[in-house]
């Protein structure tokens, strides 16, 4: 069956962080969901079970979290763009297949809706506790792109980032939202097809001898062309470092070379893939470094404080992995003390810390039991600061 184009029903819609990433998945071309039902992840299931069978895609409800992984892993090998969706304790199982797939270079995108752990923890409870999962949840060394919504539209608008970055960069993406973000309702703006900016990944070219296709062959931007099971071009994937035909090589050169090159093609290009807001003056004394459903109440307490001429800005991350350590190391050197907010014992303040290298005193603020963070907790840090 031939995929239609997806159309959003309405350009305004009242709906939910997690229908928000369903939204935007199909929006940037998405056309295969495998998963497991998982609180409080399930509604993206749902959402994708409700609209892919009407735009020919397909939907899997797999027998566990590893099959969900592995399928998606599958349908992009097969030239679809694929997404999952899970929680924690899924997003546990699917780390073997996530490093699989980094080793591979398969576009895949999984999202987080996380929750307090760890193990089972509380269900139906907001955290930001896998951070640190999702950079190094799995063995070896390999970079990954995390995205963090801090709202409906951000979750809209970071899932077709997603799409995109996976694709672009023949990478895994993980879109980290949390309980709240996936649950919170709040009226967005859903683009028509011209309005959103859509990347497909690079294919070989049409007139290229499939004998001649190199799976992995090396190109000045370090991004492989990609072409589909099934196409007629000769294709092996391993988990085991490969050359450019994709066979494997036990040389350690062969080892050395492939790591550098999974790192240096996204760290050549940064500035495509890290993505923040700030609103510093020039005479703030203190900046509130946030993330996630955490930044709404950051950005609320610094736009109140200033109203009562406290010298406080703030800064909301939204590419979380590759961290911004030269952006927050300007910061450090605008200010003179950094505030971190985290659904977490303090996980990304590390990453702060390093980049701010004392040159700012760095502060967290916790909740980690799966109750929000208040203004009023973040208020009473900033008057004790400035």
């Amino acid at each position: 069956m031939k995929t239609k184009i997806f159309k959003p029903k309405k350009s305004a819609v009242l709906t939910q962080g997690n229908q928000a990433v369903v939204e935007g998945a199909l929006a940037a071309g998405v056309e295969f969901f495998a998963g497991y039902p998982i609180t409080p992840a399930s509604e993206i299931a749902e959402g994708f079970a409700r609209e892919l069978p009407q735009i020919g895609g397909k939907f899997l409800q797999m027998e566990d979290e590893i099959a969900g992984m592995a399928a998606v892993i599958g349908a992009s090998l097969a030239g679809k763009k694929a997404i999952t969706a899970t929680s924690g304790p899924g997003f546990a199982l699917k780390q073997e297949n996530l490093g699989f797939a980094t080793m591979i270079e398969v576009p895949v995108v999984v999202v987080n809706v996380q929750r307090v752990g760890p193990s089972t923890g509380l269900p139906t409870a907001p955290s930001q506790g896998d951070v640190m999962q999702t950079r190094w949840g799995r063995n070896g060394d390999q970079e990954i792109i995390a995205l963090a919504p801090s709202s409906v539209a951000e979750s809209y608008e970071l899932t077709i980032k997603a799409v995109n970055l996976s694709e672009k960069f023949r990478q895994p993406v993980v879109l980290l939202l949390d309980e709240v973000i996936g649950h919170l309702r709040e009226k967005i703006h859903l683009k028509s097809k011209e309005e959103i900016e859509i990347y497909n990944r690079k294919k070989p070219e049409s007139n290229q001898n499939s004998d001649q296709f190199l799976p992995y062959q090396l190109t000045d931007d370090l991004i492989p062309p990609m072409a589909d099971y099934g196409s007629g071009f000769k294709y092996h994937t391993s988990g085991l470092f490969h050359d450019q035909s994709g066979f494997p090589d036990g040389k350690k050169e062969t080892a050395k070379f492939m790591q550098d090159r999974l790192h240096n093609k996204l760290h050549n290009n940064l500035d495509q893939i890290i993505f923040y807001e700030k609103n510093i003056r020039s005479d703030d004394n203190a900046a509130v470094l946030s993330y996630g459903s955490a930044a709404r109440a950051a950005i609320s307490t610094v736009n109140t404080a200033r109203k009562d001429n406290l010298k406080a800005g703030w800064f909301k991350l939204q590419t979380i992995w590759p961290f911004a350590e030269e952006a927050v190391a300007e910061l450090a050197a605008q200010v003179d003390t950094i505030i971190v907010p985290e659904l977490n014992q303090g996980q990304l303040i590390r990453e702060v810390k390093k980049a701010a290298a004392g040159r700012a005193k760095v502060i967290g603020i916790n909740s980690y039991a799966g109750d929000l963070i208040r203004p009023e907790e973040i208020r009473a840090l900033l008057e004790e600061v400035l």
